[in-house]
């Protein structure tokens, strides 16, 4: 990202700010469940990954340098990992009882156990790791290397990295589309979404996004055979079909859109912006309806518990402190 450019080397703090909602309607509203305080220093989060299962969130604070598993059920820090600098992104799998960390500053991948936390293995990681997919036929762990123009490869049961593969431009996000099997990467510096053959690590396919400025965060709706893609340059999400390569629709967003998550079960979309501004939609087909957007500072991450619908927020500094926020639109 733009903005992560500046602080992943050097992060600091910013005066909490009180948060409100922004509505664009008399129905539905975004409620505050819970402001929940969260250990470390006041500094910048990145991404975020969800265990819903075990019922546990995994929180990348990359300001802090520290990995953080949080217990939804009993609202608390259960894991506390430190020493992992300028942490960006964060992918959990259930099934190795893995949970895989990027380190932006320390070029490298750390592989934890998700019942504790502990380090298990780090394995050296490129020039910047970013986004993390996991494409479990193949047992590899796909790894973005943003400033290094290429995606990195993990065989995970060795903990050892394989071959990258040279992608010809800076690489956004990274996702696993398990029902073709394929790894789909954004790459940013020529607006297009490239799609990789796990088994073989080889490029199959790229689709061009025209109308999407800088795509760099993007989600898959696998089961629906969508993607959806934001340009962090023009401030806007596209709906893609992955079985057609072309974009239906394109929808505004708030200024260098980031981290995305959807609520499987109500089918609603949320976009967290750099600018600290979540865009929420239903997406209906290939179409997207914008619902009441929530704005405070920071929010550019944002997860969602498929389970009960709540959103998951951390945000920087709230009083001095980092908090992780409980929402709710209703």
């Amino acid at each position: 990202m733009i903005l992560r450019r500046l602080l992943c080397a050097s992060i600091v703090a910013v005066a909490g700010c009180r948060a409100s909602a922004q509505t664009t309607g008399q129905s539905p509203k975004w409620r505050v469940v819970a402001d929940v305080r969260l250990p470390g220093k006041a500094a910048r989060f990145d991404y975020q990954s969800f265990d819903s299962a075990a019922g546990r969130l995994w929180i990348a604070h990359m300001g802090a340098g520290e990995v953080l598993g949080f217990d939804v059920r009993t609202r608390r820090v259960v894991a506390r990992v430190p020493d992992m600098p300028a942490v960006t992104g964060v992918r959990v799998v259930p099934a190795l009882e893995r949970v895989f960390a990027s380190l932006g500053r320390g070029h490298e991948v750390a592989v934890l156990d998700s019942r504790d936390g502990r380090v298990l293995a780090r394995v050296p990681s490129g020039h910047f790791p970013d986004g993390l997919a996991y494409a479990p036929g193949a047992k590899k762990l796909f790894v973005s290397d943003e400033y290094g123009r290429q995606e990195l490869v993990i065989d995970v049961l060795l903990s050892r990295a394989r071959p990258p593969i040279a992608l010809d431009g800076e690489v956004g996000n990274t996702q696993y589309d398990p029902v073709r099997a394929r790894i789909w990467i954004a790459v940013q510096t020529r607006n297009e979404l490239v799609a990789i053959d796990p088994i073989t690590d080889s490029i199959v396919q790229r689709v061009p996004v025209p109308s999407i400025e800088r795509p760099h965060g993007f989600y898959l709706d696998s089961d629906h055979r969508l993607a959806y893609v934001t340009g962090e340059a023009g401030g806007r999400v596209g709906v893609l079909g992955l079985e057609t390569g072309k974009i239906t629709h394109t929808y505004r967003v708030g200024d260098e859109p980031d981290v995305l998550a959807l609520d499987p079960g109500r089918r609603r979309l949320f976009v967290a912006c750099e600018s600290g501004v979540i865009n929420a939609f239903d997406a209906q087909g290939d179409s997207l309806v914008p619902l009441p957007s929530y704005r405070t500072p920071h929010a550019h991450s944002v997860a969602v518990d498929p389970t009960t619908h709540l959103v998951y927020v951390p945000l920087e500094n709230v009083g001095g402190s980092p908090v992780l926020r409980i929402l709710q639109i209703e």
